[in-house]
């Protein structure tokens, strides 16, 4: 459905009062928008993403870190909805560090979020690879063939972005209709029909450690870094802003609804599935890596395992296509300020108003980067500084928030979406949080490694993210592309 004319003309009007003309398609609504951040974070890759690390910390009881992570993850979407109602303008976070800390801190800002964002790219393809070779050949694949498969996903994906937004939006339709079967519908039948468990089991802290207060505290610890990992994707609605109609509007409940609703999915299938897999202590020792397939084919019977690894598949490549866009999109973004290197192709619209070098040049990174799955040594490195790195980056973009808030530079009540009086209050407390969580995620723990991980593995989102952040900072000092940059800080007042 397509936007009137005037809302068309007061998008139109708000990109040129940032200095920008409209370049890509408006074509999507406030339900693709949240599609697309709904399949980018997505119930299926978070939960199998999470739920063995979790358990394997603290037993069934880690359930409740779940809805923990929600609560205080969504302070973060609520100072970034508050942004993107401001400032909804392709490259996201990189426009708003611009806006409120000068356009040195948006250029780090920025490549430390590309950097994180490929890195994921790079992760969602490689697990979803595993799917679909599982779902062609009924087996588990090789090193080799993962990668393969991962590669196939990403120029799926390529496709079906180069096609423009309209394809994307019956794609990430798709992955909604794909999550909801995974986790809902199934999440719902498992609790209500094939419950082996009371709900007891849930409180009962076991541990796969001896039980001691230190014991179960350091595992908690864990599962909070591993819970906040099922939460990150949220502001890939921003990044779409620009395609969005009535954007100061809808990117904030698009960001919004998006991460509440994959919350509350998340926390279905985890209880679910943790109530129903019947050898608890397999999934708490680590034996068992996937209870979710095995707790479905329990449940309804070998028939169901294909279908089911169908719908998952699905999802998976439904993720893989909302990445690709949103990076593009954050390429873009930069690009057109002139701050990255040959910009002037990044920038490049064809005529279907898709950024198609920034798309290729993004699935070309990511293929390159699918080469480290053929040593589970650099794949682990590279999964874990994707998760950490954009913990970093939502500390950065939320500091800069509550400084330029605290000063009177930002005046948030401007846009549509405004948090009122509890805009310091939740922005203090989203800061607070985010400085616990990146340095839990960052933490160096043997447990999230696998057995006799090289010790560079396990300092991976340290080390990783230092080795690229000197890079950066070098790269800024000596090249110093910020000057370049075509459009100086506008604003909205």
């Amino acid at each position: 459905m397509s936007a009137s004319p005037s809302r068309q003309s007061a998008d139109e009007h708000l990109l040129h009062s940032q200095g920008y003309s409209q370049e890509l398609h408006r074509g999507l609504s406030l339900w693709s928008s949240f599609s697309v951040g709904f399949a980018t974070v997505s119930p299926v890759v978070g939960i199998y993403s999470v739920m063995s690390l979790g358990a394997m910390s603290v037993g069934p009881s880690w359930v409740w870190v779940v809805p923990l992570c929600l609560a205080l993850q969504l302070l973060v979407a609520l100072v970034y909805a508050e942004l993107a109602s401001q400032y909804p303008l392709a490259g996201g976070c990189y426009q708003w560090v611009k806006r409120l800390a000068g356009d040195r801190w948006a250029w780090f800002t920025g490549f430390m979020y590309l950097a994180s964002a490929l890195a994921s790219l790079t992760t969602v393809a490689y697990l979803g690879g595993f799917w679909l070779w599982l779902f062609f050949t009924g087996e588990a694949p090789s090193a080799n063939a993962q990668v393969f498969s991962g590669a196939v996903l990403l120029l799926l994906g390529l496709g079906v972005n180069l096609f423009g937004i309209n394809p994307l939006k019956y794609f990430v339709s798709a992955g909604i209709i794909a999550e909801v079967i995974a986790s809902v519908v199934i999440g719902v039948l498992l609790l209500v029909f094939f419950r082996n468990h009371s709900f007891s089991l849930l409180l009962e802290g076991l541990t796969s450690a001896p039980g001691t207060d230190s014991s179960y505290l350091s595992g908690f610890l864990t599962a909070m870094a591993v819970g906040g990992w099922a939460f990150l994707g949220f502001d890939a609605c921003s990044q779409v802003s620009e395609e969005t109609a009535d954007a100061r509007t809808s990117t904030p409940r698009a960001i919004l609804r998006s991460m509440i609703l994959v919350g509350l999915t998340v926390m279905l299938t985890a209880f679910a599935v943790t109530l129903s897999y019947t050898d608890t202590a397999a999934m708490v020792s680590g034996q068992v890596i996937d209870p979710v397939t095995p707790a479905v084919v329990d449940a309804f019977g070998a028939w169901s395992e294909r279908p089911f690894v169908g719908v998952v598949l699905v999802a998976f490549i439904a993720c893989v296509v909302s990445v690709q866009t949103y990076i593009g999109r954050a390429i873009f973004g930069m690009a057109r300020d002139s701050i990255l290197p040959a910009s002037a192709f990044l920038r490049r619209v064809d005529k279907r108003k898709v950024p198609f070098v920034a798309m290729v040049f993004s699935t070309l990174f990511a293929s390159f980067g699918l080469t480290l799955g053929l040593n589970a040594t650099a794949v682990g490195t590279l999964i874990a500084f994707g998760s950490g790195g954009f913990f970093v980056v939502f500390l950065i973009v939320v500091t800069c928030a509550l400084l330029a808030r605290l000063s009177g530079k930002w005046k948030a009540e401007t846009g549509t979406f405004s948090l009122g009086r509890w805009g310091v209050p939740i922005n203090l407390a989203a800061f607070c949080w985010l400085v616990f969580e990146s340095i839990n995620v960052a933490w160096p723990r043997e447990s999230l490694a696998p057995p006799g991980a090289p010790w560079f593995q396990v300092w991976a989102v340290i080390l990783v993210f230092s080795i690229l952040a000197v890079l950066g900072l070098i790269y800024m000092i000596y090249a110093k592309p910020y000057l370049r940059t075509l459009n100086p800080q506008p604003s909205l007042q």
